[in-house]
């Protein structure tokens, strides 16, 4: 049997095809947002994963000694428990004292944050590679603060859900590229920010911060980048900041492109 369509027919199932494309593709960005087929799970809120996937980093700062003393405490806003980074030996501010990283390790990623700032001037950060930061600072717009590739980009404040509130990052990072032994190709990211896009194809010239803040810091001024695969870190700086719903999945980015 042979069915026929008029135009109008045929522009509704085309206008319908354009929604549901669209509505799939921010679903995959956001709060809330579930680990694609691949990725893996990092951090679900329970002692048990933050102990089996998680460890402290082992910078020239460490004060903390094992087992990781993050506590887990319950969601604020949702159902179940999350994870507070406030560690008693980053008091002060003493970034890379208490930072936690992943154990695993890697090159390029797709990955997922979920954070929540529970006071005016909370911070923290997240970084690729256990590298370059992604900050995480309530109340500063500069290109420091929220949500900024640090010192590489301006922050996108805009996007920022405010303190009591949870906030995403979706973040698609390739690694830079080396031929025997030197940097052809720098680090680049792109980055959702609660589902807007804030930084497409953002350009990393080098770890800022210095040793204390992660691999190659303390190299030629932060210059000196290397190709050690490095983890997802986790910044504790003796703020309550919680952490929910983190997963990476490990890609292989063939062109310089992180767009997404």
């Amino acid at each position: 049997m042979t069915i026929f369509f008029n135009k109008k027919t045929v522009i509704f199932f085309q206008t319908m095809l354009a929604v549901a494309v669209v509505s799939a593709a921010h679903a995959q960005v956001g709060v809330g947002t579930k680990p694609p087929k691949g990725a893996e799970v990092y951090m679900d809120g329970s002692r048990k994963m933050l102990d089996e996937k998680w460890i402290y980093w082992n910078g020239p700062r460490l004060a903390a000694k094992p087992p990781i003393k993050w506590t887990v405490v319950n969601d604020p806003v949702d159902k179940g428990t999350v994870i507070n980074c406030n560690d008693p030996a980053s008091q002060g501010g003493l970034y890379g004292s208490a930072d936690i990283v992943t154990k695993k390790q890697f090159k390029d990623f797709r990955a997922h944050v979920e954070f929540l700032i529970t006071k005016p001037g909370g911070n923290s950060g997240v970084y690729l590679q256990n590298r370059y930061e992604i900050q995480v600072l309530d109340g500063d717009s500069t290109s420091h603060g929220m949500a900024a590739v640090i010192n590489e980009s301006k922050s996108p404040y805009y996007a920022y859900n405010g303190v009591g509130k949870w906030n995403a990052y979706d973040i698609l990072f390739r690694a830079a590229r080396f031929k025997d032994g030197k940097l052809t190709e720098q680090p680049t990211v792109t980055l959702y920010f609660n589902g807007k896009k804030v930084h497409t194809n953002q350009k990393i010239s080098q770890v800022w911060g210095g040793p204390n803040s992660g691999i190659d810091g303390g190299n030629d001024g932060g210059k000196g980048i290397t190709d050690t695969p490095g983890g997802l870190k986790l910044q504790s700086e003796g703020h309550d900041v919680y952490f929910r719903n983190i997963w990476i999945k490990e890609m292989e980015l063939v062109s310089p492109d992180t767009d997404f």
